[in-house]
C-alpha cells in the first residue's frame, strides 16, 4: 500500500477548525463524496500541512494543528491599503455599491495581472480600504480527517491542478488567495465587482 510522498495524488476528507488563541470554529469541510484532492509535494498545499500528511496511507486518520506561523502568518498592516474609489465601477461607470461594502470579498488584479482577493474594510468618500491579508491570518488551523486515496498522479490530474489552480484555505496557492471550500464549485472566489477589479498594486 502506497504511503503519501512527493508527486502522488492524495484525496482526503476532513474538517478544518480555525481561530485565534483557544477559540476554534468549523470553517471548511471536505466529505467522502466531495473530498479535497491534491498532488503531494507540488506546492499546492501549505508546507506544514504536507509535512503532517507525509507517509500516511489510505485509512489513516489525522488530527493536527498548525500555528499561524506555519499557516498564513499574522496580519500584515502593509496589506491593508486605500484604493481610489473610481476603480470600483460597474458597467454603468458608477460606483459598484451593490458589491463593494464592508465585509465583502472581491477578486482583483495587481499591476502584473496576478489575482488577489481582498476584503472591503471601509468605504470612504474618495477611497475604499481593502485588506489583502489571507482570511485565515492570525488563525490556528486544526485539521481532523482521514486519507481516502493515494495513487500515482495521471496526466489528467496534473492538467486539472495546474490549469485550474484554485485557492483553498487548506493551503492551495499563495497568501493572497481566498478560502474557497475545497471540493465545491466556485467557492467564495470570483464574485462581485464585475468579476475582478484592477487595484494597480
Amino acid at each position: 500500500m502506497k504511503t503519501i510522498s512527493n508527486n502522488l495524488f492524495v484525496a482526503c476528507k476532513y474538517e478544518l477548525f480555525a481561530g485565534e488563541q483557544e477559540e476554534r470554529q468549523l470553517v471548511e469541510q471536505a466529505t467522502a463524496e466531495k473530498p479535497m484532492a491534491y498532488i503531494h509535494g507540488m506546492g499546492l498545499m501549505l508546507e506544514a500541512f504536507e509535512k503532517k500528511m507525509q507517509n500516511l496511507k489510505v485509512g489513516d486518520k489525522f488530527d493536527f494543528e498548525l500555528s499561524p506561523e506555519e499557516a498564513y502568518g499574522m496580519t500584515n498592516k502593509e496589506y491593508i491599503i486605500d484604493l481610489p474609489k473610481k476603480i470600483f465601477q460597474n458597467d454603468k461607470e458608477e460606483f459598484d455599491a451593490e458589491n463593494v461594502f464592508p465585509g465583502n470579498t472581491l477578486p482583483m488584479n495587481d499591476s502584473e495581472g496576478n489575482m488577489l482577493v481582498g476584503k472591503v474594510v471601509e468605504v470612504k468618500d474618495d477611497v475604499v480600504v481593502m485588506d489583502f491579508n489571507h482570511p485565515l491570518a492570525n488563525n490556528y488551523l486544526h485539521f481532523v480527517g482521514e486519507v481516502l486515496e493515494v495513487r500515482e498522479a495521471t496526466a489528467e490530474d496534473n492538467a486539472q491542478f495546474f490549469n485550474n489552480h484554485g485557492g483553498c484555505s487548506c493551503g492551495c496557492g499563495d497568501e493572497h488567495e481566498s478560502s474557497c471550500g475545497c471540493g465545491e464549485e466556485g467557492g467564495s472566489c470570483g464574485g462581485g465587482c464585475g468579476g475582478g477589479c484592477s487595484c494597480g498594486c
